[in-house]
């Protein structure tokens, strides 16, 4: 039994109105952010007001409504608690409610605009191989040691990422990798959770819809890395110009990191092909499977976060050897053929141009490299003319498709990528809406040897078409076309 009182330890209180001797004993979030049992937090959302879930979320039981404003109804014995952010007000209880699992545990934060996945799973990968117990909350999928849990945000809510942190706790899991996007932040998302260390891996173009701005996004991402607590660490991207702002107020120690600068930790590519990578780190030379200058970064993350955690240089660079990129990120098809397939998440501007570069610089200049790719509709519009120039210019041939449209029309996205592509590319892009037929055309126009990316979606299982979510698997199609055209 866990006394109002106590759950909601920090919370800033305008006002407390009706009936205020409340036990809470469980909180259950139901899809629409009602709690079944005693407690409802009222949250203006991007789309819906929760406000609006006041008088349902009371006749499903809710005995206490925590609040902005108060509705213009008050129901007897109903406690109404008006708060200054109720965002905010989620987080704290969230964190009160599972007795602050994030104090518990070594959590480590991700943010960058590319990279976070890749990074924090690649650190997953190695710290188990330390035997450690270890955690992992990502875009692709949430790990409490072994056990998986479904996910489908970079950050999930306050209230789940108590949850999960507090079933870490009991799995007796030593460190969390945790992605944490910039939605995440602005939405107090990770509000009163306790970073270890926060790492930044770049920034570059994307969210804009949400954020309005460039520097506003910007500003966002420092809000982690200026809230991080003296005993922490902040490793953070030289190479990046964005790199040295993120950590000029934090006041815990800072490692910087380069593949081109002078810093703290850095790394050499020595050698690349499709199948991995060798690399100089610290004066070692390794082999790794994963490959391009991206992953070169990814790979140095992990490597500089190990060393704040004082593991040796021997351990994890043997480690690093081993590990795997996650689903959907430069993930390699060639089916013993010799036509090559890729499949990539790349869905921001710099992200398609760092997936395309790293494939012209691997391939032979005389095999061709076929891109297909999409931009999801009701998200940031500036930047699918940016996407429809990098892809023809950095590409022999381009399909424009169907992403995930969402509720705006295939065709009027496309038509944005089109007006990007500039007058000498013009020739290289066909249309083809339907995404499935767009990458079996691809592999059609394919001959041997050549390059096939399918961009844009990456581990997603399902393309989203209005409100609904339709199965659409980008690897089983490539799968398939690849076997049906060697």
């Amino acid at each position: 039994m866990k006394l109002l009182k106590d759950i909601l330890y920090k919370v800033e209180i305008q006002s407390v109105i009706g009936k205020t001797d409340v036990d809470i004993n469980k909180i259950e979030f139901n899809s629409k952010k009602i709690i079944k049992n005693d407690l409802f937090i009222a949250i203006k959302g991007y789309k819906s007001d929760g406000n609006s879930f006041i008088s349902s979320a009371i006749s499903n039981g809710a005995s206490v409504i925590i609040c902005n404003s108060l509705p213009i109804e008050i129901i007897k014995d109903v406690t109404y608690i008006v708060v200054n952010d109720s965002r905010k007000t989620l987080a704290l209880i969230s964190s009160n409610y599972y007795d602050n699992p994030s104090k518990k545990i070594k959590l480590i934060g991700i943010t960058g605009t590319n990279g976070k996945t890749s990074s924090a799973t690649l650190m997953y990968q190695l710290f188990k191989s330390f035997n450690k117990k270890a955690g992992l909350i990502s875009t692709n999928i949430i790990l409490v040691d072994d056990n998986k849990f479904n996910t489908n945000q970079t950050t999930p809510d306050s209230l789940f990422v108590n949850y999960i942190l507090n079933k870490m706790v009991a799995s007796k899991v030593e460190y969390c990798f945790m992605e944490v996007s910039s939605h995440a932040i602005s939405q107090m998302r990770i509000f009163n959770l306790s970073f270890d260390v926060g790492v930044f891996t770049n920034l570059t173009h994307d969210h804009l819809d949400y954020h309005n701005s460039f520097k506003d996004y910007r500003d966002v991402k420092k809000q982690f890395f200026d809230t991080l607590p003296k005993s922490g660490f902040a490793i953070t991207n030289i190479d990046d110009k964005n790199g040295d702002y993120m950590v000029q107020n934090t006041i815990c120690e800072t490692y910087s990191y380069s593949l081109k600068s002078n810093s703290d930790f850095s790394l050499k590519i020595l050698e690349k092909d499709f199948n991995g990578m060798k690399l100089l780190i610290n004066d070692i030379e390794l082999w790794t499977k994963l490959t391009g200058s991206f992953n070169a970064y990814n790979i140095l993350t992990v490597f500089c976060v190990a060393k704040v955690f004082d593991i040796s240089d021997e351990l994890v660079l043997q480690n690093i050897s081993s590990l795997n990129s996650p689903e959907g990120r430069f993930e390699l098809i060639n089916l013993e053929s010799d036509k090559i397939g890729i499949i990539d998440y790349a869905h921001s501007p710099d992200s398609l141009k760092n997936v395309l570069n790293t494939i012209n610089d691997i391939k032979n200049s005389s095999d061709s490299l076929i891109t297909v790719v999409g931009c999801g509709g009701d998200r940031d519009k500036e930047k699918r003319p940016l996407m429809g120039k990098i892809a023809c210019s950095l590409s022999d041939k381009v399909i424009f498709t169907s992403d995930n449209p969402r509720f705006e029309d295939p065709a009027t996205i496309v038509d944005q990528m089109k007006n990007g592509v500039e007058n000498k590319d013009k020739h290289k892009f066909i249309l083809e809406l339907n995404r499935k037929k767009a990458i079996q055309d691809a592999c059609k126009l394919a001959d041997n040897s050549d390059v096939i990316l399918i961009a844009g979606k990456g581990h997603e299982k399902y393309q989203i078409k209005g409100d609904e979510k339709i199965e659409f698997n980008d690897k089983e199609i490539l799968i398939e076309s690849l076997k049906n055209n060697k």
